[in-house]
Formats: C-alpha cells, structure tokens, sequence
C-alpha cells in the first residue's frame, strides 16, 4: 500500500498561484487599507489593467474624488458591508480601461493573516446572461413585429396613471377592419409590411397627450392618453381615421406596388365618466369597439350605457336563434310568382319567417343580420330547404307541378357539405331537380366569388335552375350574367317602382330585358303593386313577375288553396 507523502509548502503555494492563473473568474488581493496586492492574469484580461499597474492603487483604481456619484456610492456601501459583516456581494456595471462596460457579479471577503486583514475579491463577467436577460424582458413586454409595448405592459402603465393621475385618463382600443381577409390575401409578409407602416403612420401623427402606444398582436392596438379634458382626444381620434383614407404602398417598386387601403374601428372608454378601475374602463372600450365593428366598422365609438343593453340584446338573440334552429321555429311563407301574360301561378318564393314562442311571428329584418354574424346560415338553409321539399311533394301528391325557389346566400355556398345537403334534399324526397329554384343576390358573388362559382356549376350539372336576385343593384351585373350559370334575372323592385311614370326606370328596364333576350334567359320583375305596373312589363315582353298585387308572402295552406282554386276555375268548364 502505496503512502501519502504531504506536498511541501512552497510546493503548495505555487500550485494555487499556478491554479489562481488559470481561473476563469478574476481574482484580486486588497490590503487592509483597500490597496491592491496582487491580481490573475483573468483580471488582467478582463479589465485591461496590469498587476503592476494596480498594486498600491485604491479599490477605484484611482482617488475617490475622481470616481463617478454612482461608483462613490457603491464603494461607501462596501466599506459599510465589509466592516460590518466581512463580506459583501453585489452585480455592477463597471468600465473597462478601454471604456467598455462589463455586467460584472462581484464578491469581497475579508480574511485575517496573523492579526493582518486582506480583502479577496472575485468578479464573474455576467455580460452575455444580462444580455440574455434583457432581451428575454423585451421579448417579455414589447411586440417583436412593431416594437410597441404589448398587453402587459399598457395594464400596467394604464393602472400606475390612474393612481397617480388628477386628469381624465383616455382608453382607445383600435383594430383594423377586415385584417383577416386581408392576411390572407396579402400573405404573412405584406400583412406584416401594412402593420409596420399602419404604425409608423401613427407614430408620425404625434398625437397630443398620448401616454402609450401598445400592440396586443395581429390588429390589435392600445392608445392611453392623459389630458385635462377628455373631448381633446376626440380631434387627435379624427386625425388618425383621417390618415387612414391614405392608401398604404406595401413595396417600393412603382409598377408593382400594392395599394391597400386601411380602415379601422375604435372603442373609447375615460376616467372618471366610464369607471374608476382600469379593468373597467379597458372592458368598456372593447365594448365599445365591438359595437362599432357589429356595425360595420371605420368609426369611432364613445363607451355609453346603452352599449350593455345592446350587448345583452345581441347575446340573448344569439341564444334564441339557436334554440330556434334545433327546435324548428323557423317556417317557410311562400310569395306566388305568376306569368303575367295568364295570370298563372308558376311557382312561389320561399321566405323565411321565425315563429318565436314570445314575440310572434318575425320577419327577416328581425333576425337575418344576427343569423350570418353568429354563422347559422347553413342550419337555417337547411330547416328551410328541408321545409320546401316536403311542401313539394305534398303538392306532388296532389297533382301541381309548380317549382319553389329558396335563397342562398354566400355563407352557404361556401359551406363544404352545401351541394351535398341539396342532392340528398333531392333524392330523399323524389323531386325533380327543376323543381327547386335557388335565388342568389349579387352581394353574395362579390363576397366570395371562387366558392360560389364552383357551387353554382355543380348545381347547374345536377338540374336546378339558378336565378340571380336583385339584378342592377350591385357593382358587377352584367361581369355576373358573363361568368355565372343563371336561367333567370329578376328585376330588383326598385327598377319597378316607378316605372310607369319615371323614363329613366323605364329605359333601364327595357335594357335589362333586351339583354336577356339576347342571352336566353327569363326574367321576373319584383314588386309588381298595381296593374299599370303589370300592364306596362307585359308589353316590354316581362315573362313572370310576383308582389303585392298578385299575393304578399303566405304560409302553405294558403298557397295550397290558391292553386286548389287556380285548378277549379282552369277546369270550370270541363
């Protein structure tokens, strides 16, 4: 067994100066008068200074009345630290003899040798983790796209204000209407160009009293504002709804660069009026902002009371509308079509009306907008259709052929079980598909063109004849009666109206008629409410025509007997 031989002392002591050499952290040795002794070769390399530069220098380096306030205060707090406990630890930023600042996490300690004091001080260089730090704190509170403070940090600065603030303090939560539609079509990069720019406008506007300009992400931004008087945020409101009727240039080649234009919607909330607390006043300004945007968007909304009461109202609906759908409280009415040479029903319009078990009978007015904002279309076409093919076999079984025509509108046709839900329809019920008419308005195309034209093509392969509702109200007419499959055209009432004693109506009318002549197909003029009215469209070469005067919309039963009398007083004489 192999035996432990003790290392000299001189041995010893050259090892750990040889080790000291070799650390990563700096070392240094102070005297008991705070004076260098000895310093590593890390220190050296750290800080710039030589050993024998620093021996005999002060702590500082240099004589305390040329050190900065800040370091003169550091090093009064060590003295204090060192005497009082013989140990001290603190992080400094400290210079360089380069001038270089250096996140530093420095300790001292105190050691007695024979009655003799000396200081060993350590110092590790933080520099990269405070880097890492500080940017994980950025990353933390301000957006990476725009640079703007997010969430966090508005709560925050929104809430110290208003313990500090003996002004009104202004919330202003703003979006940008239709971003989604336009991520899509811009794509992740020009989407990104337009909110950069969005901001950088804003930013350009200087705006009065502003306290923090905050982005919560995507389209969503925050402004707080501090002022005497809270109506003097309304003007620096005008000024950024103004700058958005400037388009925005997404490129800055001449001949390729895509103009977008920019609108937004804006919800205001202020202390004192609206409440006291900044939770508060931040839900009363999305309030207000969701009010504007349910209204279409591109204005500014002041919070009010009657907010609440819309809200509960829009909720409350949201949960009627749902119950009336899985319980069928929906009915069809039906609105006869007649051939205006014969007076012969050929078919009817389906028009949805809702049975509420407390307000009675509704109309669309009532309830449609609510409908498409909550995404119900598809369950309220499909209760409907399922209505109408029943109606047409019950009408089958008694010996009339007349068709039924049924709306749709975009959100259905974009619906990927929509062609589907009519061919079942269809086969289901044994109908003919000629049978079933379905109305498209122009709104409708001008919201989702691909998907409707898609849709319109396979109803047109599977027999159902298509009509375009409304025709001339819209901003592409005659590009729809190009591009789409229609059978029929039918005269929005507004054309009709006046037509017999206004010549603009009635030139506009004769047009319409001329063109589909030439491109085959029927039309039928709406809101026909007197015979002059009937007369006249005859004469012109109107096929069909339905309103007022022929029948206002009716439930089934009604509509029955009609053609129940249409049949007896045809075969009177039979």
């Amino acid at each position: 067994m192999s035996t432990f031989t003790p290392m000299p002392l001189a041995d010893k002591q050259q090892l750990l100066v040889k080790l000291c050499e070799q650390f990563e952290d700096a070392i240094f040795i102070l005297d008991a008068n705070l004076r260098y002794l000895s310093v590593n070769a890390t220190y050296e390399l750290m800080l710039g200074y030589t050993e024998s530069f620093l021996i005999g220098r002060p702590l500082g380096v240099y004589a305390i009345e040329f050190l900065s306030e800040e370091e003169q205060t550091v090093l009064k707090n060590l003295i204090n630290s060192l005497d009082s406990t013989g140990f001290c630890e603190i992080d400094f930023s400290m210079a360089t003899r380069y001038g270089q600042i250096l996140d530093c996490h420095i300790t001292y300690r105190k050691i007695y040798l024979e009655d003799t004091a000396y200081y060993v001080g350590t110092i590790r260089d933080t520099s990269s983790v405070t880097k890492n730090k500080k940017k994980m704190v950025h990353l933390l509170n301000y957006d990476q796209l725009t640079g703007l403070p997010n969430r966090k940090v508005f709560l925050s600065q929104t809430s110290e204000l208003l313990l500090e603030s003996y002004q009104e303090v202004v919330i202003v939560r703003l979006n940008i209407d239709g971003y989604r539609n336009l991520a899509i079509l811009l794509g992740p990069d020009y989407i990104n160009t337009l909110v950069e720019k969005f901001v950088l406008r804003i930013k350009a506007l200087e705006l009065d009293h502003l306290r923090c300009f905050s982005h919560f992400g995507g389209d969503d931004f925050a402004l707080l504002f501090e002022c005497s008087d809270a109506n003097t945020v309304r003007i620096q409101l005008d000024s950024l709804m103004q700058m958005c009727e400037r388009p925005f240039f997404l490129n800055d080649d001449k001949v390729t660069n895509t103009e977008v234009y920019c609108h937004v919607s804006v919800g205001v909330s202020y202390f004192p009026e609206n409440d006291n607390e900044f939770t508060g006043l931040l839900t009363k300004a999305e309030k207000a902002l969701n009010y504007v945007k349910q209204h279409g968007g591109d204005d500014v909304c002041w919070y009010h009371k009657s907010i609440n009461e819309f809200n509960a109202h829009h909720i409350q609906l949201e949960s009627e509308l749902r119950a009336a759908t899985s319980e069928g409280q929906f009915i069809a009415y039906y609105q006869p079509k007649f051939a205006l040479d014969t007076g012969d029903i050929t078919g009817f319009e389906a028009l949805v009306r809702w049975q509420h078990p407390t307000r009675g009978l509704l109309t669309p007015i009532d309830f449609i907008d609510a409908i498409i904002s909550h995404k119900l279309s598809l369950e309220l076409f499909s209760q409907m259709a399922n209505q109408i093919a029943e109606q047409l076999t019950v009408w089958q079984k008694i010996g009339f052929n007349q068709h039924i025509c049924i709306n749709a509108d975009a959100a259905e046709f974009s619906h990927p079980d929509f062609f589907d839900l009519v061919r079942n329809l269809l086969t289901k019920h044994e109908i003919a598909a000629h049978q079933l008419h379905i109305e498209v308005t122009e709104s409708s195309l001008i919201k989702r063109h691909s998907d409707v034209k898609k849709q319109l093509n396979s109803l047109k392969e599977l027999g159902i004849l298509l009509a375009l509702d409304d025709f001339g109200t819209g901003y592409a007419s005659l590009s729809y009666l190009q591009e789409y499959p229609f059978d029929f055209i039918k005269i929005d009432k507004s054309f009709i109206s006046k037509i017999v004693t206004d010549q603009t109506q009635l030139a506009i009318v004769k047009a319409i008629l001329a063109l589909a002549e030439a491109l085959d197909m029927q039309v039928i003029a709406e809101g026909i409410e007197n015979e002059q009215q009937r007369d006249l469209l005859l004469d012109m070469g109107c096929q069909y025509g339905q309103g007022y005067w022929f029948g206002k919309p009716m439930t089934a039963e009604i509509a029955t007997d009609m053609l129940i009398q249409q049949y007896w007083s045809k075969n009177k004489g039979c």
